[in-house]
């Protein structure tokens, strides 16, 4: 799979999903083109979905956040006859590369818990209504939307059989969720997960499995009436028309991309890449109203959607480059302006742009790349942006003048975002998150709000790693990344993930921790992936040959 993976779609470019509105309620219907797979050499039969299936769906949920803010209740349902999903396509995994599970099993789970925080961030409920066979990835479709439908027919059931018929995991946050988001007894979840032929009826509802189990004939106008039901009873107020959003420019060169306002410097021989984001040229907006106006060019949304676009392009097409290193060029104060403009504002399009940023701040903290960022003379690491600071592995930042650099002398300046409105995984901020151990640091942070900070005084506050002068600047650094380099990237990606979520364990947390790490031994081993293990022999009538040492 050596082919470059885009991530940039709209819905005349749509192949599997089919979106109607009616009012306050969508219905989400996936009806996946079997043909249409994102590479070649499988089918995408009985709606089983690779990468390129989950790319559009990704979209609509953005595009139903900012384009229909008037949407209450998300039905989700199949176009097919007598299957819901039948998860991840199974000769797609069995054919692709290591690290091309792992992301896309990375990026799914990003996708799922978009949708699944869609009630509580957007008033956006998702329901699944769900009729026929619905396994593995299909049900963990289900299991991240709010409330579960299902009809109670001979051949309607959900399942996680990927145990007894793959040997893997469920990549999908299933196991999870089915203790933690569903109360499901572990005894219980030890057989259901141990089957493959799943759970039906009564029997689903009785384990908690799904939420609501209604006679086939009156499955689909039942649904309507709960989607209505919700709809009615939701508090989310009235919103006026969206914003469209249309497509993100960029330019890719041998060695750099480029959008407006992000620039990628991909620096193979030394298996690095350096993204600046550059800080705003116009005014900001002068109140929300204007902000509406300038729909998708707004900056502070631009920037955001240029960093999220730039983030998933390096994870699945850029694997060697094992070193991110993020700078910003540009003015703090016509920052922190922007910021300005949507961080207090209760307006439904500032919601959204902060929950995107929110969304797109987390892709950073589970990249599994080496990550640190630079403070140079003429950043513009201030509110927002300073919390890439505290997502990265180092920090490094100029301490005092430059030879030969008129540039502004290297500041940091906080915001109250820095402070709750851009959360982590683990429901911390990231500055929370930093001083674990000393929550005080927190509090005397927070007094320096909207104060411009020089090195000495981040360094100080613990803001940054290390402070660094003219005299040692181009050394530490190249020093750093000479080692970074030199490591072992399976023992980095190890370290890095163990030392990034401190505090509290949530579900978001133990899906990306504990669950991603085990999925990423399990699709190592040849008991799941060699060339008789299940993967490879699903399909075949023979059964995976299994080394049955427990390590």
């Amino acid at each position: 799979m050596t082919q470059i993976i885009d991530f940039r779609t709209d819905p005349a470019q749509y192949r599997h999903w089919r979106v109607t509105y009616h009012g306050d309620v969508v219905n989400l219907i996936m009806d996946v083109d079997e043909t249409a797979g994102l590479f070649e050499g499988y089918e995408l039969k009985l709606n089983s979905y690779d990468l390129g299936v989950d790319i559009e769906l990704n979209d609509i949920v953005q595009r139903m956040r900012f384009e229909h803010p008037e949407v209450k209740v998300v039905v989700m349902q199949s176009g097919k006859e007598k299957v819901f999903c039948a998860g991840a396509n199974i000769r797609m995994l069995g054919g692709a590369t290591h690290s091309h599970k792992v992301n896309f099993c990375k990026f799914t789970n990003e996708t799922r818990n978009a949708y699944e925080a869609a009630e509580a961030d957007s008033g956006q409920k998702y329901i699944a209504a769900i009729k026929g066979a619905c396994a593995g990835g299909g049900y963990e479709l289900a299991l991240a939307c709010n409330y579960i439908m299902l009809t109670d027919d001979s051949s309607s059931a959900v399942g996680l059989p990927e145990v007894p018929l793959l040997a893997v995991l469920p990549g999908t946050g299933g196991l999870t969720r089915i203790t933690d988001k569903r109360k499901m007894r572990r005894d219980l979840a030890d057989i259901f997960c141990s089957i493959e032929e799943g759970v039906k009826g009564k029997r689903a509802k009785d384990w908690r499995l799904v939420d609501e189990v209604i006679a086939n004939s009156k499955f689909d106008q039942t649904v309507q009436e709960r989607a209505s039901e919700f709809a009615f009873a939701s508090d989310k107020a009235k919103t006026s028309q969206g914003i469209s959003l249309g497509a993100i420019e960029r330019q890719i060169t041998e060695d750099r991309m480029v959008y407006e306002h992000i620039e990628v410097t991909l620096d193979r021989p030394h298996r690095r890449a350096e993204i600046t984001l550059k800080g705003p040229t116009a005014p900001a907006p002068t109140d929300m109203a204007a902000l509406q106006a300038q729909g998708d060019q707004a900056y502070i949304l631009k920037l955001c959607r240029e960093l999220e676009d730039a983030i998933l392009h390096l994870r699945f097409n850029e694997m060697n480059l094992g070193l991110w290193v993020f700078k910003s060029q540009g003015d703090g104060a016509a920052f922190l302006a922007h910021e300005a403009v949507i961080a207090a504002s209760d307006h439904w399009l500032a919601v959204e742009m902060r929950h995107y940023w929110k969304r797109t701040l987390k892709r950073i903290d589970v990249t599994s790349r080496s990550l640190a960022a630079f403070v140079e003379n003429g950043s513009c690491f201030v509110g927002l942006l300073s919390e890439i600071l505290f997502a990265v592995d180092r920090t490094y930042m100029m301490e005092g003048e430059f030879e030969d650099d008129a540039r502004p002398e290297a500041e940091i300046c906080l915001s109250a975002t820095n402070f709750g409105g851009v959360p982590m995984g683990n429901d911390l901020t990231r500055l929370q998150t930093r001083f674990l151990g000393e929550p005080e640091r927190v509090e005397q942070a927070q007094a320096m709000i909207d104060v411009p900070l020089a090195a000495v005084q981040a360094d100080a506050l613990g803001l940054v790693t290390m402070i660094l002068d003219d005299i040692d600047w181009e050394d530490e650094l190249r020093i750093f990344m000479e080692e970074r380099a030199s490591f072992s990237p399976d023992a980095m990606t190890g370290m890095e993930a163990n030392l990034r979520f401190a505090g509290p364990e949530t579900m978001e947390t133990r899906i990306f921790g504990r669950l991603t790490a085990w999925q990423n031994w399990i699709f190592n081993r040849p008991n799941a992936v060699g060339q008789e293990g299940a993967l490879q022999r699903y399909g075949t009538g023979l059964r995976g040959n299994f080394d049955m040492e427990r390590v």
